[in-house]
């Protein structure tokens, strides 16, 4: 829209330059006409920045380097967001809402307690507990070995040192490098999946607004230019 208005302003002032006085027509007629080859040049060079156009040696850089832009984006990325003093900082914020007792408490002990029967099944106190009942009788015990498995858990990671030991986990550089490597394998494989046309949409989305006010000031600064040539005949 930016370019598209400073267009139209320069093709009314040359428009407007035929019906006006001789003292004024000479500035709005080189004004409107230089003000819109500075914007159309600068329209053409960005649209040449994005397509290849035949003949035209140099066009099309984005869609020719896109290899290279693919670098940099994953360089860019990288470096600015997932650094390891990143990643780390990030820990040492949200180390302190990592709670794990409603986990806990949600959490389904059966296959634990499963574990625990079978294991004195098969041991050398099977055959007596089987003259007692068998496994039947362990199963009262079930409700019991629960809360206390549970009970137990809750007060281990509600401890201080549980949560020192953890947040030390969690700083350790073994696991920034892990994150880190898992982080860059992932945007590889992302960028490994744009093509040239991908690259080339990627990039003139994110600067399309800047590159509009290049039009805008190319055609403001050849419009003064024009002005200025007009007052120095």
């Amino acid at each position: 829209m930016k370019s598209l208005f400073i267009n139209v302003v320069a093709v009314a002032a040359v428009v407007a330059s035929f019906f006006t006085g001789e003292s004024l027509s000479p500035y709005l007629y080189y004004g409107g006409l230089f003000a819109l080859s500075g914007a159309v040049t600068n329209q053409l060079a960005i649209f040449m920045l994005f397509h290849k156009v035949p003949f035209l040696y140099g066009s099309g850089v984005i869609e020719l380097n896109f290899e290279r832009f693919k670098s940099a984006i994953k360089s860019m990325i990288m470096e600015q967001f997932f650094t390891k003093e990143r990643i780390a900082e990030f820990f040492r914020e949200e180390e302190s809402k990592i709670e794990l007792t409603p986990l806990i408490e949600r959490a389904d002990f059966d296959p634990a307690f499963n574990a625990l029967k079978e294991s004195v099944m098969e041991s050398k106190f099977g055959q007596l507990i089987t003259m007692f009942g068998g496994e039947s009788s362990l199963e009262m015990l079930r409700e019991k070995f629960t809360q206390k498995l549970k009970g137990s858990l809750v007060s281990i990671v509600s401890s201080r040192t549980f949560k020192e030991q953890l947040n030390a986990t969690l700083m350790h550089s073994s696991v920034s490098e892990d994150l880190t490597g898992k982080i860059e394998t992932i945007i590889t494989s992302r960028l490994n999946d744009l093509g040239p046309k991908h690259v080339k949409e990627l990039i003139e989305r994110l600067i399309k607004e800047h590159l509009e006010w290049l039009v805008v000031w190319g055609g403001v600064f050849g419009g003064l230019i024009g002005v200025l040539s007009t007052f120095l005949r």
